[in-house]
């Protein structure tokens, strides 16, 4: 029962410390003004950790430590994921908020896990025996869900790239240039491309050059495809080039590889098919093919 309580109590506190949001404090509204300024100085644009309570700031040192120890990732890569997968939209400190819901989720399996060992009546052993196998399955739920994140999303860019590729091209050939063809893209339209192209024009506007800016969301995007438009639109506004026809080039690219795993999907169903019918159609006929045998051999016995 002391197990218990003290889980439950630290799955109460870890819940409050991520649901109760903080005051609004002054790093977020400062952060697009200094944006290029870390940049002009060779930096990342992300701002340090905004101070907290005593109680958050234990919770994140805490949540840290386990981060570390459960995931062997490196900071720099996994809050590049973290910001792929889309989970945490306006959150400047992705890796705490990340780190902080990953401790929650096992401390609350913890304690599910042992109360449901408990409530199954079986001894002490038994009920960390289940405690122990919700920790693991706490642990890492959240690193499968930013992996299904950054799956979907992937996607989802997939299926854009090629639309906003035309509408770039369109625009691009009725002499707009590449930030005025981008800002059309973002007034108009909707979807993950269209986000990735937005926080390109906020960039901008906060004094980030153009090309930097776009080669910025190439390195950030999940999409092989998506960042090749990127670098395409960085390297025509830094050094010029025929975009419209390298945009055009670029879509024509993006439908075949699509055409392609079309075809390589439906191979992969095709074949899945079969499964059934072997695993169950066979048996059966195999059982009525050898069902006769016994009495065609022994029946003169």
């Amino acid at each position: 029962m002391l197990v218990v309580s003290l889980s439950s109590g630290i799955a109460a506190i870890l819940v409050t410390a991520v649901l109760v949001k903080p005051a609004r404090r002054l790093g977020p509204r400062v952060r697009p003004y200094s944006i290029a300024g870390t940049v002009s100085l060779g930096g990342t644009p992300e701002l340090g950790r905004v101070p907290g309570g005593p109680v958050r700031s234990w919770m994140e040192q805490v949540a840290e430590r386990f981060g570390r120890l459960t995931d062997g990732t490196a900071e720099d890569e996994l809050r590049l994921r973290l910001h792929q997968s889309g989970l945490f939209p306006g959150v400047d400190r992705l890796l705490e908020t990340y780190r902080l819901r990953q401790l929650s989720s096992t401390a609350v399996w913890i304690a599910l896990g042992f109360v449901g060992g408990l409530g199954l009546r079986a001894h002490v052993g038994g009920a960390l025996a289940t405690a122990a196998l919700g920790a693991v399955v706490g642990a890492t739920r959240w690193p499968g869900r930013v992996e299904r994140a950054i799956e979907e999303r992937r996607m989802r860019l997939r299926i854009e790239v090629y639309t906003v590729n035309q509408l770039l091209a369109m625009r691009v050939r009725v002499g707009g240039g590449v930030i005025q063809a981008v800002r059309y893209v973002v007034d108009r339209g909707v979807g993950v491309m269209a986000s990735e192209l937005s926080e390109v024009v906020r960039l901008h506007r906060s004094g980030v050059p153009a090309a930097e800016a776009l080669a910025a969301a190439a390195t950030s995007t999940p999409d092989s495809h998506a960042a090749r438009t990127y670098w395409l639109l960085s390297s025509a506004e830094e050094r010029g080039a025929d975009l419209a026809s390298a945009l055009l080039a670029l879509s024509e690219d993006v439908r075949e590889a699509r055409r392609e795993a079309i075809r390589r999907a439906a191979t992969k169903r095709r074949a899945a098919m079969l499964i059934p019918t072997i695993a169950i159609l066979a048996p059966i006929m195999l059982l009525f093919v050898a069902a006769p045998l016994p009495g065609i051999v022994f029946g003169g016995l």
